[in-house]
């Protein structure tokens, strides 16, 4: 081994262990990839586990199955709106107590209105999207 190779190492593992694990999992409805991708590799940077579903039916079903701890929702999907889904999972018995956090270019009152109404906890405009504020929301939603 080379010298110093031992503690480079050592720092590597230290700088990468020091953020906290957070429990559970964060689960992304979500149909551009790209953005998709983009949340989750800042999630997991924060020590979160990210699943992904690309439609409203995938998104329904790792709900159920995945049982994730906070879920990031858009609402213009290819099958499914995201104000159905959100419909169906606070209906549902099983996933009625996730929190969700709807992410949508659509911006007008009345949209952000019907998806708190519906029982998001918070409701982000893509055009105004943050990713450090998202991670700070996210967070807050999972304590």
């Amino acid at each position: 081994m080379p010298k110093g190779s031992k503690k480079n190492a050592a720092a590597l593992k230290a700088a990468t262990s020091a953020r906290p694990k957070q429990s559970g999992s964060v689960l992304i409805i979500e149909d551009d990839e790209f953005l998709a991708k983009m949340i989750a590799r800042v999630l997991e940077g924060e020590g979160l586990q990210c699943e992904l579903a690309g439609n409203g039916r995938e998104g329904l079903r790792k709900a159920q199955s995945v049982k994730p701890k906070l879920i990031i929702l858009d609402v213009i999907l290819p099958d499914l709106d995201g104000f159905s889904i959100l419909g169906k999972l606070k209906a549902a018995k099983a996933t009625s107590r996730i929190p969700v956090v709807i992410v949508s270019n659509l911006g007008q009152e009345e949209d952000v209105q019907q998806g708190l109404q519906l029982g998001a906890k918070d409701y982000i405009v893509k055009s105004d999207l943050s990713l450090d504020a998202m991670v700070a929301k996210v967070k807050k939603y999972l304590k």
